[in-house]
């Protein structure tokens, strides 16, 4: 079984196992400080366990790197890396905002830029985006890929949620200049949102970003056509370290870059 196609049955496992506790009592509970720095939700841990369970059971050999349960090695001899965010947008899911997503990406190396392969699964719907090197990008099966045009309105997503004073005044050029920001609380949906062409620039320059929340957008967005770039503007790379935290700007091309990065004060 090729690995895109683990990574998409498991998706689907995913989905079936929580699309009903969004909202619910059940979606909550505190499991404790995870991995990746934030408390463990009911919802996350019910996500995690599919996906283990599931890769114990076809005997995939691989080390996940989860962003609760942490670094799980489930071979001596493994292929690469699994790295999990089975529940990104936990906040949402929890209070049944219905913005929330599993993130699943293939490495064969300690880097980002290894990743092979990519699906993010809108939990709200169903909608599923994957993607493999030198492949395309799909949703559904339908090959996407970023908005290149110029658009009737340019929507520009950031990521401001904990954002220093500092950073914010960077940024004001960008809001005071343009009427259609955007963020809804995942990054890795936003990620596949823009990768499909519904936004032209998804800027996060927190440098509080983990590798979880971003490793399968960044496959998906490279494969649809799109930039990642890291916060100098050069192409974005990062080791999978859980110390590791980053900040990104994905853009749909280099005027998109001219006409919005290039307003962020230095």
């Amino acid at each position: 079984m090729e690995v895109i196609e683990i990574l998409r049955n498991v998706s689907k496992m995913i989905y079936e196992n929580v699309k009903d506790l969004a909202g619910t009592d059940n979606a909550a509970g505190d499991f404790g400080i995870g991995a990746g720095g934030d408390i463990s939700r009911n919802i996350d841990i019910i996500a995690e366990k599919t996906v283990l369970d599931y890769l114990k059971e076809i005997k995939f050999d691989c080390i996940v790197l989860g962003e609760e349960c942490g670094r799980v090695e489930l071979s001596d001899n493994p292929k690469g890396f699994i790295i999990m965010d089975a529940i990104d947008g936990s906040a949402n899911a929890v209070r049944g905002v219905p913005f929330f997503c599993s993130s699943l990406a293939f490495a064969t190396e300690d880097r980002l830029s290894s990743i092979t392969d990519g699906v993010i699964t809108n939990l709200s719907n169903g909608d599923m985006y994957w993607a493999s090197k030198d492949k395309g990008a799909f949703m559904n099966g339908l090959k996407i890929k970023v908005h290149d045009k110029d658009p009737i309105y340019k929507i520009i997503g950031v990521n401001t949620s904990g954002a220093s004073s500092d950073l914010m005044e960077q940024l004001q050029p960008i809001f005071e200049k343009h009427n259609h920001i955007r963020h809804f609380g995942a990054n890795a949906l936003e990620m596949a949102f823009f990768a499909r062409g519904l936004m032209d620039v998804f800027i996060d320059l927190r440098n509080k970003i983990r590798i979880q929340d971003i490793a399968a957008g960044y496959i998906i967005i490279k494969e649809a056509g799109g930039l990642l770039l890291d916060a100098n503007l050069n192409p974005l790379d990062a080791d999978l370290s859980y110390k590791t935290r980053i900040s990104f700007i994905a853009a749909a091309n280099q005027k998109i870059i001219d006409d919005v990065i290039l307003q962020i004060k230095k």
